[in-house]
């Protein structure tokens, strides 16, 4: 199994960052994820609280990679697995949301998975990298979130 674990404070505040989290539509805005596909993803609420059970397509590139909400905690946790990755295998991830004593959240995004033997000399760095990118982009982009998003 490898592993990936970012954590990043923000000085926005657990709710800001929350609605980001659960609404799939926003991820592109903050995120290294090029779009959401539409097509392939799953029950996503229309409202922008996407629930457990829900499958969130993301596409980066040429590539599109579905994830499956599996646990959703309000503003503090949110939990996902693989629904389709052609380059993972049990992937599993939770972003925990802890409030700072300066009304500002800590992310602390962290996830493990499988990939093939060629894939695993070069992805674990990889999405080290691109997980603390997200994360970071994230916390950027609720900090600049006006009230009610």
């Amino acid at each position: 199994m490898h592993k990936y674990d970012v954590t990043v404070t923000t000085s926005a505040s657990p709710e800001t960052v929350w609605k980001l989290l659960v609404d799939a539509a926003s991820w592109p805005l903050w995120s290294k994820v090029d779009s959401l596909d539409t097509t392939r993803s799953v029950g996503l609420d229309p409202g922008g609280d996407d629930g457990v059970g829900a499958v969130r397509a993301f596409r980066t590139g040429r590539i599109v990679t579905g994830e499956r909400l599996t646990e959703k905690v309000e503003r503090r946790l949110l939990a996902y697995e693989d629904a389709f990755n052609s380059s993972m295998r049990n992937y599993h991830a939770r972003i925990e949301l802890k409030a700072t004593a300066s009304s500002g959240t800590v992310i602390h995004w962290y996830g493990e998975y499988e990939t093939s033997r060629l894939l695993g000399w070069v992805m674990p760095r990889y999405l080290q990298k691109f997980m603390q990118g997200m994360a970071e982009g994230l916390a950027r982009y609720a900090e600049e979130c006006k009230p009610g998003l």
